[in-house]
């Protein structure tokens, strides 16, 4: 799985930096505030990508005395910050420019390279959209788009997802600015594309720092690996009665689980031990995700 949210990453990285580059050019010749805060804003969507390829590697790493439970979470810390840059840098930006045009805008020079560059831009951009939404697809089983990210513990293939749509967005947001300002001689209309690709951006970024700060402060297993590991505590009968399930993803594919059961008193500490062994084991494979048991031997609350 991590492989794979790599190669999304960097599909998204590639193809955002030379489609920056290319958009600054436009900038440059058209003179045109909403592709130039195209060209911010693909530079800050590669940022964002180099920054969760560095959460994925530090997330990587083994536990250690400072850490015993890994570096998982790095990947939920990276992208919330992703998604803080995407509203202070890429939206404050886009906005600022997009204001300063309106106040005072300038004619729009050579816009057949700003209209290439777009159509160019919008090609790319929803190849690397195709790209994420097809390993996403992978992962989100029968759930619909929105429940899927809800649910996901995985940031790297949601967050990705959601720059390319507000890429795609704005694209179109350029295209049309730069389209109307030529169309009716109204040069603001650029400038106040500009500030609408700043909203996009705004909101894309309050979208995923929601999305991510549950993560970042802890989320539970899904419902059905909580519910399943109380029935397979259930099948013990030397266990009279369940006190607590609490789970914990300290990653996206680490989950630790704390149990607190109430044993028969009829049996010794040998059974006890090996009955521990048996739904540590047994946990373990039936869900992979599932890294650390813990198992607390105490009364009925």
């Amino acid at each position: 799985m991590e492989h794979s949210n790599k190669n999304v990453i960097f599909a998204a990285l590639v193809g955002n930096t030379l489609i920056a580059i290319t958009k600054f050019i436009a900038a440059a010749f058209t003179g045109s505030s909403a592709m130039l805060s195209e060209g911010i804003h693909s530079v800050v969507d590669s940022g964002n990508q180099m920054l969760m390829l560095y959460g994925l590697k530090r997330a990587s790493l083994p536990a250690d005395a400072n850490y015993p439970f890994g570096h998982g979470k790095e990947v939920y810390f990276w992208s919330f910050i992703v998604a803080i840059l995407i509203f202070a840098v890429g939206a404050g930006i886009s906005i600022y420019e997009g204001i300063q045009h309106i106040r005072h805008p300038v004619p729009i020079e050579k816009a057949w390279i700003g209209y290439t560059v777009l159509a160019l831009a919008i090609l790319f951009e929803g190849t690397a959209w195709f790209i994420a939404m097809r390993a996403f697809n992978r992962t989100r089983g029968g759930r619909s788009i929105l429940d899927a990210v809800k649910h996901s513990k995985d940031p790297t293939l949601f967050v990705v997802l959601f720059e390319d749509s507000a890429a795609i967005l704005g694209l179109i947001v350029a295209l049309l600015g730069i389209l109307l300002s030529q169309l009716t001689s109204l040069l603001w209309m650029d400038g106040l594309a500009s500030v609408i690709i700043g909203f996009i951006l705004g909101g894309t970024a309050i979208w995923l720092a929601y999305e991510t700060k549950s993560l970042l402060i802890g989320e539970s297993a899904e419902p059905e690996v909580v519910d399943g590991i109380r029935r397979l505590l259930g099948q013990h009968n030397e266990i009279e009665n369940i006190n607590e399930v609490l789970t914990l993803h300290m990653g996206p594919e680490y989950i630790l689980v704390t149990l607190s059961v109430d044993f028969n008193n009829n049996i010794n500490a040998g059974q006890v031990e090996t009955i521990i062994e048996t739904i540590d084991r047994k946990i373990k494979h039936d869900w992979p995700l599932v890294k650390r048991v813990f198992i607390e031997a105490e009364s009925k609350k």
